[in-house]
Protein backbone atom coordinates (compact mmCIF):
# COMPACT_ATOMS: atom_id res chain seq x y z
CA UNK A 1 0.00 0.00 0.00
CA UNK A 2 2.80 2.40 0.91
CA UNK A 3 4.73 1.53 -2.25
CA UNK A 4 1.63 2.27 -4.36
CA UNK A 5 1.23 5.69 -2.73
CA UNK A 6 4.92 6.36 -3.21
CA UNK A 7 4.69 5.54 -6.93
CA UNK A 8 1.72 7.88 -7.33
CA UNK A 9 3.57 10.60 -5.45
CA UNK A 10 6.67 10.20 -7.64
CA UNK A 11 4.54 10.17 -10.81
CA UNK A 12 2.58 13.30 -9.84
CA UNK A 13 5.08 15.85 -11.30
CA UNK A 14 5.11 13.98 -14.62
CA UNK A 15 1.31 13.91 -14.68
CA UNK A 16 1.20 17.65 -14.06
CA UNK A 17 3.75 18.17 -16.84
CA UNK A 18 1.80 16.04 -19.34
CA UNK A 19 -1.50 17.74 -18.54
CA UNK A 20 -0.10 21.26 -18.50
CA UNK A 21 2.24 21.11 -21.48
CA UNK A 22 0.74 18.41 -23.70
CA UNK A 23 -2.95 17.76 -23.15
CA UNK A 24 -4.13 21.33 -22.44
CA UNK A 25 -2.25 22.88 -25.42
CA UNK A 26 -3.64 20.12 -27.65
CA UNK A 27 -7.18 20.77 -26.44
CA UNK A 28 -6.66 24.50 -27.06
CA UNK A 29 -5.51 23.89 -30.64
CA UNK A 30 -8.47 21.60 -31.33
CA UNK A 31 -10.87 24.16 -29.85
CA UNK A 32 -9.57 26.97 -32.05
CA UNK A 33 -9.48 24.68 -35.08
CA UNK A 34 -13.21 24.01 -34.93
CA UNK A 35 -14.44 27.48 -33.97
CA UNK A 36 -15.12 30.60 -36.00
CA UNK A 37 -12.80 33.56 -35.49
CA UNK A 38 -14.53 36.25 -33.42
CA UNK A 39 -17.79 34.37 -32.82
CA UNK A 40 -16.42 31.07 -31.40
CA UNK A 41 -19.18 29.19 -33.23
CA UNK A 42 -18.54 25.65 -34.45
CA UNK A 43 -17.18 25.37 -38.00
CA UNK A 44 -15.16 23.15 -40.33
CA UNK A 45 -13.94 26.14 -42.32
CA UNK A 46 -10.50 26.17 -40.70
CA UNK A 47 -9.95 22.49 -41.51
CA UNK A 48 -11.24 22.81 -45.08
CA UNK A 49 -8.91 25.78 -45.62
CA UNK A 50 -6.27 23.23 -46.57
CA UNK A 51 -8.04 23.09 -49.96
CA UNK A 52 -6.85 26.63 -50.69
CA UNK A 53 -4.19 26.37 -53.43
CA UNK A 54 -1.57 28.18 -51.33
CA UNK A 55 -2.11 25.91 -48.31
CA UNK A 56 -2.40 22.72 -50.36
CA UNK A 57 0.74 23.45 -52.38
CA UNK A 58 2.63 24.23 -49.17
CA UNK A 59 1.50 20.89 -47.68
CA UNK A 60 2.49 18.93 -50.79
CA UNK A 61 5.88 20.66 -50.90
CA UNK A 62 6.41 19.93 -47.20
CA UNK A 63 5.67 16.23 -47.72
CA UNK A 64 8.00 16.11 -50.73
CA UNK A 65 10.85 17.91 -48.96
CA UNK A 66 10.41 15.71 -45.87
CA UNK A 67 10.43 12.57 -48.04
CA UNK A 68 13.61 13.58 -49.90
CA UNK A 69 15.35 14.63 -46.68
CA UNK A 70 14.48 11.33 -45.03
CA UNK A 71 15.60 9.33 -48.06
CA UNK A 72 18.94 11.15 -48.27
CA UNK A 73 19.50 10.71 -44.52
CA UNK A 74 18.81 6.98 -44.86
CA UNK A 75 21.16 6.57 -47.82
CA UNK A 76 23.92 8.39 -45.93
CA UNK A 77 23.32 6.92 -42.48
CA UNK A 78 22.97 3.21 -43.24
CA UNK A 79 26.39 2.51 -44.82
CA UNK A 80 28.04 4.85 -42.34
CA UNK A 81 26.36 3.12 -39.40
CA UNK A 82 27.39 -0.28 -40.74
CA UNK A 83 31.04 0.80 -41.11
CA UNK A 84 31.08 2.39 -37.64
CA UNK A 85 29.55 -0.71 -36.05
CA UNK A 86 32.55 -2.74 -37.26
CA UNK A 87 35.15 -0.44 -35.72
CA UNK A 88 36.79 -1.74 -32.57
CA UNK A 89 37.94 -0.17 -29.30
CA UNK A 90 35.04 2.28 -29.15
CA UNK A 91 36.11 4.20 -32.25
CA UNK A 92 32.69 3.74 -33.80
CA UNK A 93 30.96 5.24 -30.77
CA UNK A 94 33.40 8.15 -30.85
CA UNK A 95 32.56 8.95 -34.49
CA UNK A 96 28.84 8.76 -33.66
CA UNK A 97 29.52 11.18 -30.82
CA UNK A 98 31.12 13.59 -33.32
CA UNK A 99 27.93 13.50 -35.39
CA UNK A 100 25.81 14.16 -32.31
CA UNK A 101 28.09 16.92 -31.00
CA UNK A 102 26.62 19.74 -33.18
CA UNK A 103 23.21 18.98 -31.68
CA UNK A 104 24.48 20.48 -28.43
CA UNK A 105 24.49 23.84 -30.18
CA UNK A 106 21.35 25.94 -30.59
CA UNK A 107 19.28 24.94 -33.62
CA UNK A 108 19.09 28.50 -34.94
CA UNK A 109 22.85 29.03 -34.59
CA UNK A 110 23.53 25.86 -36.58
CA UNK A 111 21.16 27.03 -39.30
CA UNK A 112 22.84 30.44 -39.36
CA UNK A 113 26.21 28.76 -39.80
CA UNK A 114 24.81 26.73 -42.68
CA UNK A 115 23.32 29.89 -44.16
CA UNK A 116 26.78 31.47 -44.11
CA UNK A 117 28.19 28.44 -45.91
CA UNK A 118 25.51 28.28 -48.62
CA UNK A 119 24.91 31.96 -49.32
CA UNK A 120 25.96 33.46 -52.65
CA UNK A 121 28.81 35.29 -50.92
CA UNK A 122 29.47 32.51 -48.41
CA UNK A 123 32.39 30.26 -47.66
CA UNK A 124 31.63 27.59 -50.28
CA UNK A 125 31.26 30.07 -53.13
CA UNK A 126 34.37 31.89 -51.90
CA UNK A 127 36.38 28.68 -52.23
CA UNK A 128 34.88 27.97 -55.66
CA UNK A 129 35.75 31.49 -56.84
CA UNK A 130 39.30 31.07 -55.55
CA UNK A 131 39.61 27.83 -57.54
CA UNK A 132 38.03 29.56 -60.58
CA UNK A 133 35.11 27.12 -60.58
CA UNK A 134 31.41 27.92 -61.20
CA UNK A 135 29.66 29.19 -58.08
CA UNK A 136 26.47 27.76 -56.61
CA UNK A 137 23.19 29.65 -56.31
CA UNK A 138 21.15 27.41 -54.05
CA UNK A 139 20.05 29.83 -51.33
CA UNK A 140 16.30 30.49 -51.16
CA UNK A 141 15.53 27.23 -52.94
CA UNK A 142 14.11 23.86 -51.85
CA UNK A 143 17.61 22.44 -52.35
CA UNK A 144 18.97 24.62 -49.56
CA UNK A 145 16.10 23.53 -47.30
CA UNK A 146 16.81 19.85 -47.98
CA UNK A 147 20.52 20.37 -47.26
CA UNK A 148 19.61 22.09 -43.99
CA UNK A 149 17.24 19.30 -42.97
CA UNK A 150 19.74 16.57 -43.82
CA UNK A 151 22.42 18.39 -41.82
CA UNK A 152 20.06 18.84 -38.86
CA UNK A 153 18.36 15.43 -38.74
CA UNK A 154 21.10 13.07 -39.95
CA UNK A 155 22.15 12.19 -36.36
CA UNK A 156 18.57 11.09 -35.66
CA UNK A 157 18.93 8.55 -38.46
CA UNK A 158 22.43 7.41 -37.54
CA UNK A 159 21.78 6.70 -33.86
CA UNK A 160 18.98 4.09 -34.12
CA UNK A 161 20.50 2.37 -37.17
CA UNK A 162 23.92 2.19 -35.52
CA UNK A 163 22.41 0.75 -32.34
CA UNK A 164 20.46 -1.88 -34.30
CA UNK A 165 23.45 -3.02 -36.35
CA UNK A 166 25.77 -3.01 -33.32
CA UNK A 167 23.40 -5.45 -31.55
CA UNK A 168 23.77 -8.06 -34.30
CA UNK A 169 25.87 -10.96 -33.04
CA UNK A 170 29.01 -11.42 -35.13
CA UNK A 171 28.71 -15.16 -34.54
CA UNK A 172 25.45 -15.25 -36.52
CA UNK A 173 27.13 -13.54 -39.48
CA UNK A 174 30.18 -15.82 -39.26
CA UNK A 175 27.88 -18.85 -39.21
CA UNK A 176 26.15 -17.64 -42.37
CA UNK A 177 29.50 -17.30 -44.13
CA UNK A 178 30.53 -20.78 -42.93
CA UNK A 179 27.34 -22.18 -44.48
CA UNK A 180 28.35 -20.75 -47.85
CA UNK A 181 26.29 -17.55 -47.95
CA UNK A 182 27.67 -14.72 -50.05
CA UNK A 183 28.17 -11.20 -48.73
CA UNK A 184 25.06 -9.97 -50.51
CA UNK A 185 22.98 -12.86 -49.14
CA UNK A 186 24.20 -12.18 -45.61
CA UNK A 187 23.24 -8.54 -45.96
CA UNK A 188 19.84 -9.29 -47.53
CA UNK A 189 18.83 -12.19 -45.27
CA UNK A 190 20.47 -11.22 -41.98
CA UNK A 191 21.81 -7.69 -41.56
CA UNK A 192 18.99 -5.80 -43.27
CA UNK A 193 16.09 -7.61 -41.52
CA UNK A 194 17.78 -7.40 -38.12
CA UNK A 195 18.49 -3.69 -38.56
CA UNK A 196 14.96 -2.93 -39.83
CA UNK A 197 13.69 -1.67 -36.43
CA UNK A 198 16.49 0.91 -36.40
CA UNK A 199 15.67 1.93 -39.97
CA UNK A 200 11.99 2.42 -39.10
CA UNK A 201 12.92 4.38 -35.98
CA UNK A 202 15.28 6.61 -37.95
CA UNK A 203 12.72 7.24 -40.68
CA UNK A 204 10.12 8.19 -38.09
CA UNK A 205 12.48 10.46 -36.18
CA UNK A 206 13.51 12.32 -39.35
CA UNK A 207 10.27 12.39 -41.35
CA UNK A 208 7.95 13.56 -38.56
CA UNK A 209 9.83 16.76 -37.58
CA UNK A 210 10.72 17.46 -41.22
CA UNK A 211 7.04 17.78 -42.20
CA UNK A 212 6.43 20.59 -39.72
CA UNK A 213 9.83 22.31 -40.04
CA UNK A 214 9.64 26.08 -40.56
CA UNK A 215 12.84 27.56 -39.08
CA UNK A 216 15.12 25.96 -41.66
CA UNK A 217 12.66 26.79 -44.46
CA UNK A 218 12.44 30.40 -43.32
CA UNK A 219 16.20 30.94 -42.98
CA UNK A 220 17.42 28.92 -45.98
CA UNK A 221 14.39 29.02 -48.26
CA UNK A 222 13.44 32.67 -47.84
CA UNK A 223 10.09 33.94 -49.03
CA UNK A 224 10.38 32.00 -52.29
CA UNK A 225 9.75 28.62 -50.66
CA UNK A 226 6.68 28.27 -48.45
CA UNK A 227 6.17 25.10 -46.44
CA UNK A 228 3.07 24.30 -44.43
CA UNK A 229 5.04 24.99 -41.22
CA UNK A 230 5.74 28.52 -42.46
CA UNK A 231 2.05 29.05 -43.29
CA UNK A 232 0.98 27.95 -39.81
CA UNK A 233 3.67 30.05 -38.14
CA UNK A 234 2.61 33.14 -40.09
CA UNK A 235 -1.05 32.64 -39.22
CA UNK A 236 -0.20 32.60 -35.52
CA UNK A 237 2.44 35.36 -35.42
CA UNK A 238 1.74 37.69 -38.35
CA UNK A 239 -1.94 37.24 -39.14
CA UNK A 240 -2.96 36.60 -35.51
CA UNK A 241 -5.50 34.12 -36.87
CA UNK A 242 -5.25 31.36 -34.31
CA UNK A 243 -8.33 29.62 -35.66
CA UNK A 244 -6.96 29.15 -39.17
CA UNK A 245 -3.49 28.31 -37.86
CA UNK A 246 -4.99 25.70 -35.52
CA UNK A 247 -7.08 24.22 -38.32
CA UNK A 248 -4.03 23.79 -40.54
CA UNK A 249 -2.12 22.38 -37.56
CA UNK A 250 -4.79 19.73 -37.04
CA UNK A 251 -4.55 18.73 -40.71
CA UNK A 252 -0.77 18.49 -40.41
CA UNK A 253 -1.18 16.52 -37.20
CA UNK A 254 -3.29 13.95 -39.06
CA UNK A 255 -0.46 13.38 -41.55
CA UNK A 256 2.09 13.10 -38.74
CA UNK A 257 0.01 10.62 -36.73
CA UNK A 258 -0.75 8.59 -39.87
CA UNK A 259 2.95 8.37 -40.76
CA UNK A 260 3.83 7.29 -37.23
CA UNK A 261 1.11 4.61 -37.22
CA UNK A 262 2.34 3.26 -40.56
CA UNK A 263 5.94 3.20 -39.33
CA UNK A 264 5.02 1.47 -36.07
CA UNK A 265 3.35 -1.37 -37.99
CA UNK A 266 6.78 -2.32 -39.33
CA UNK A 267 8.64 -1.65 -36.09
CA UNK A 268 8.32 -5.16 -34.73
CA UNK A 269 10.69 -4.69 -31.78
CA UNK A 270 9.12 -1.41 -30.72
CA UNK A 271 12.39 0.52 -30.88
CA UNK A 272 10.68 3.45 -32.54
CA UNK A 273 8.15 3.70 -29.74
CA UNK A 274 10.93 3.47 -27.17
CA UNK A 275 12.85 6.30 -28.79
CA UNK A 276 9.76 8.46 -29.00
Amino acid sequence: MKSSRLRRLVAAPYLVWIVGFTILPLITIIYYAFTERGTNSFTFKNILAIRDPIHFNALVLSLWVAFLSTLICLLLAYPLSYILSKLKNGRGRFVVFLFVLPMWMNHILRTLALQNLLSNTGVINGILEFLRLPTLNIMNTPTAIIIGMVYTYLPFMILPIYNSIAKIDDGVIDAAYDLGASGFTVFRRLILPLSLPGIISGITMVFVPSISEFVIADMLGGSKTLLIGNVIEQEFTVGSNWNLGSGLSVVLMVFIVASMVIMQRYDGDGEGAALW
